[in-house]
């Protein structure tokens, strides 16, 4: 059934319950922020970024730390969290498929004496909040030792699974068995719980580190055959996960989106004459080896929110211009068009000066609105989004979500 379809008989099916719908809190609209009104924050948790703010508080402090994150959110007037659950191939719930993630208890594999994703879930809804379940395909470790993985860990059972590079660990993308895998441990959230959606970041092949090779090879040799180059090969793995995961999500939880986060520059105009009028020094296509544009149009994507990390104006990646690139990108598809905020410059003393305006942000949500196919901002990330340095999101609030 296409997106289309789809999403049809999911507003028919709402809108014979919109009575119950208005006198229960127990659930969010899983159907609300589908067109024009998504207004939500990443919640990282990934070396406790966000969240748990650090290891091995008690299950009950761990909880205390979530719930006044939703709580911010909804003060903030948003209407949807994106929580990262699986950060390094671990998982925030009791996976058959990974151990429970170092980010808890500071140590992978040992139950944290809660289900975070579980309650994550429960309480967001009970506060009339979306909840999309982030993870993270491809990285399994921040570091190049497997002896410091979970003794049952999968990257241990299954050693020819897992390249190093840059001084991290990453499961192969070539492998066919390991692309199965990946999506087998993802589904498992969304099969579990009821999630909004299913959410992933910008990591596919791992961003470019001077002077180092991704050496798979022996898997390009194996299964590359047929391809022109080992790009191509390679942006057609990473399209194949896109286009399985987007049809077993159907088959799994009809009705969860699925949504992709990518970095926000496809390819620059000097690569390709479609690309933005940019001059970004990574490109999601040529070095990430993800055809972000395509996902797009294929319509594999029930939304796409692409991180525009740059102010208005900056040379190399104008926010204005890729805010038109990619309305244009998604403009006559079914994809919905959510753009990422940078949040977490505002007010940094280490970024430039339009990142010290408290207005930067809301002059962002300004000059979206003149783009018709943008229907909301997720803003990076929840640290921030509390502790709000130069009341940068209390500008926001006030400009557009009053």
């Amino acid at each position: 059934m296409g997106h289309v379809a789809r999403r049809q008989i999911l507003a028919g099916a709402l809108g014979a319950l919109s009575a119950l719908a208005l006198t229960s809190s127990s659930a969010a609209d899983p159907r609300r922020s589908a067109k024009g009104d998504l207004r939500g924050v990443w919640l990282a948790t990934v070396a406790n970024r966000d969240w748990p703010s650090r290891k091995g508080l008690t299950a009950a402090e761990q909880r205390a730390e979530l719930l006044v994150h939703l709580d911010t959110a909804v003060r903030r007037k948003l209407n949807a969290v994106i929580l990262q659950v699986r950060p390094t191939a671990d998982a925030l719930w009791p996976s058959p498929y990974e151990p429970w993630a170092e980010c808890l208890t500071g140590q992978q594999g040992r139950h944290p004496g809660w289900d975070p994703l579980g309650t994550a879930v429960e309480e967001a809804h009970r506060r009339g909040l979306e909840l999309h379940a982030w993870c993270n395909p491809y990285r399994v470790a921040n570091h190049t030792d497997p002896t410091r993985l979970s003794p049952s860990h999968p990257a241990r059972a299954n050693p020819g699974w897992v390249l190093p590079y840059g001084g991290k660990l990453y499961y192969n993308p070539g492998l066919p068995e390991v692309r199965r895998f990946v999506q087998d441990a993802m589904l498992d959230a969304v099969r579990r719980y009821e999630v909004d959606a299913l959410h992933w970041d910008d990591y596919f092949y791992p961003y470019p580190v001077k002077g180092e090779t991704f050496d798979d090879s022996a898997a390009h040799a194996a299964y590359g055959a047929g391809f022109a180059t080992l790009g191509d090969w390679r942006r057609h793995n990473t399209d194949l996960l896109v286009r399985e995961t987007s049809e077993r999500i159907r088959q799994v939880r009809p009705g969860v989106r699925f949504g992709i986060s990518p970095f926000g520059v496809w390819r620059n105009e000097s690569a390709d004459p479609e690309g933005s009028r940019t001059r970004a020094g990574v490109g999601t296509y040529d070095d990430l080896y993800a055809d972000t544009r395509r996902w797009v149009r294929e319509g594999w994507l029930d939304y796409v929110c692409p991180q525009l990390y740059w102010n208005v104006g900056f040379e190399a990646a104008d926010y204005a211009e890729l805010v038109r690139w990619w309305s244009g990108t998604v403009r006559g598809t079914p994809v919905d068009l959510y753009v990422g905020e940078a949040l977490y410059k505002a007010g940094n003393p280490a970024q430039g000066k339009a990142w010290q305006d408290p207005a930067e942000l809301s002059r962002h949500l300004t000059l979206a609105k003149s783009h018709p196919e943008v229907g909301g901002h997720v803003f990076f990330a929840g640290r921030e989004m509390r502790e709000d340095r130069i009341g940068a999101m209390q500008r926001v609030v006030q400009d557009h979500y009053r």
